[in-house]
């Protein structure tokens, strides 16, 4: 999709009056600075995409792939990885809106590179990722899969950069030797889930990192730049689909990247399978399906769902007048629908793990129903399609989200979700309470998972046929 063809996103808005403009980005920038809070779309990607890919047998049944570090994949295609990244940037700077171009400095050179770890560095600063991320060879473990594979236990802390997450740190990860051979969907499956690990954190020029500083992205956009977790929102939210009055009044919006990363790493997977290097093509593909699967999630494609913009205007005008109740309510509660549907959507998969019936309903949402059903891919899904769906239900999901959960955790702003209450487990407490709450959040739930695994599958299936 050529950037021409979406000029009516940046342009082709009409005049909005000033005093409206400056309402409605009061609101949005409240709620887009709690975009830190919920900056994980789905809370572990992994245990979605394995079921999803299972459902695909010509990609399930891949014969296995040579596991390999980044430092053999570089420095056995070091010369070509110039030109791919080189007609990457240009595709960038065609397509996406608002994009920062990457600075000429760190364009990927391979030619004299001391040594590996060099050879590493430069590709680290090329696609712009951070420097911290361990990148090591691991697999995620299914909840309850065996471990007796002779595989070494991985602590989290080589995984990710984050110093604190409960959820990663309850993942079991297996450390992979360079050489050994591994299922290309367990490769993708466990992908999948990285880019949470810190892959896109301190990359904003006001984070205070020699990334940010040396990146060219600009200041973040939104979100609390002295959150660690918060400063990736903006690479994993799609805000597409707002109004015309939002946009004229909050420009910050045109300044979300998923479609770029999924670009990118689309672009590294094809190149890596087209030269021999399956594990690395795997790998990169997991990456570029995680921000195709957070624009699945209607709080990643919608800044504040169910709120009109005559009423974010209302409660804007209320704040000004020195009444900021309204707005700051507003904000919590929906940072609080955002994370209980994320809980709901991780303990139902995980219920179902450990007994299939219990959410057999979500697992037959990823599988799908045949290749035929499954949509095609191509460079403008993400934007005019995946998240186009998930912001059309935004609206309904909210308030199924709010009829059917306590009243506490999702329509009382003195609640925080995730901060006020430790070891919630939505889809337990409401099997064994309300069971028809738990099925109305089912229903909602399983289209949204529906999306994930066809278009999952579909990026996948577009890789089998270029590569």
């Amino acid at each position: 999709m050529k950037l021409a063809a979406v000029s009516t996103f940046v342009a082709g808005v009409p005049a909005v009056p000033r005093i409206v403009r400056r309402f409605a980005r009061g609101v949005l920038l409240a709620a887009c600075s709690l975009c830190a809070a919920p900056a994980f779309a789905w809370s572990n990607h992994a245990l979605a995409t394995a079921p999803a890919l299972e459902a695909m047998p010509e990609f399930a049944g891949l014969a296995p792939v040579k596991v390999e570090s980044l430092e053999s994949f570089l420095a056995a295609q070091g010369a070509g990885l110039e030109k791919v990244l080189d007609e990457q940037e240009r595709w960038a700077r065609e397509h996406v809106i608002a994009y920062p171009p990457r600075p000429e400095a760190l364009r990927f050179v391979a030619a004299d590179a001391a040594d590996a770890a060099e050879l590493r560095r430069r590709f680290v600063a090329a696609v712009r990722i951070s420097p911290e991320m361990p990148l090591s060879l691991f697999l995620q473990r299914k909840p309850g899969a065996p471990v007796d594979d002779g595989r070494a236990p991985l602590p989290a802390r080589e995984a990710t950069t984050l110093p604190r997450d409960t959820a990663i740190e309850a993942v079991k990860f297996a450390a992979l030797r360079e050489g050994e051979q591994v299922a290309p969907i367990d490769v993708v499956a466990s992908a999948s889930d990285e880019p949470d690990y810190g892959l896109d954190l301190g990359l904003w020029e006001d984070n205070g990192t020699s990334q940010g500083r040396a990146y060219g992205f600009g200041k973040q956009p939104f979100g609390n730049p002295a959150l660690d977790f918060g400063t990736q929102a903006p690479f994993h939210m799609g805000f597409y689909h707002e109004s015309r009055i939002v946009y004229a009044a909050a420009g910050f919006l045109k300044r979300t990247y998923p479609e770029y990363r999924v670009h990118l790493w689309k672009t590294l997977a094809l190149h890596a399978l087209r030269t021999g290097h399956d594990y690395w093509g795997w790998r990169f593909a997991g990456w570029a399906m995680h921000y195709l699967q957070d624009l699945t999630q209607p709080y990643h494609a919608r800044v504040l769902p169910d709120v009109s913009t005559v009423r974010m205007l209302w409660i804007n005008t209320l704040y000004l007048a020195g009444w900021p109740d309204a707005r700051n309510s507003a904000v919590t509660l929906v940072s609080n629908r955002h994370l209980a549907f994320e809980n709901f959507q991780r303990t139902a998969l995980l219920a179902g793990y450990r007994e299939r019936s219990r959410a057999a309903a979500l697992f037959d949402a990823l599988a799908g129903a045949g290749a035929a059903s499954d949509p095609q891919y191509d460079d403008g899904t993400a934007r005019a399609a995946v998240s186009l769906r998930a912001a059309g239900a935004a609206d309904a999901l909210d308030r199924t989200i709010t009829a059917s959960l306590p009243a506490r955790y999702v329509s009382d702003p003195s609640f925080e979700f995730g901060a006020s209450e430790r070891g919630i487990d939505l889809f337990t407490s409401l099997s064994r309470d309300d069971p028809a709450a738990r099925d109305a959040l089912s229903r909602a739930l399983a289209p949204r998972l529906a999306d994930y695994g066809a278009y999952t599958r579909a990026l996948v299936r577009s890789l089998l046929t270029a590569r």
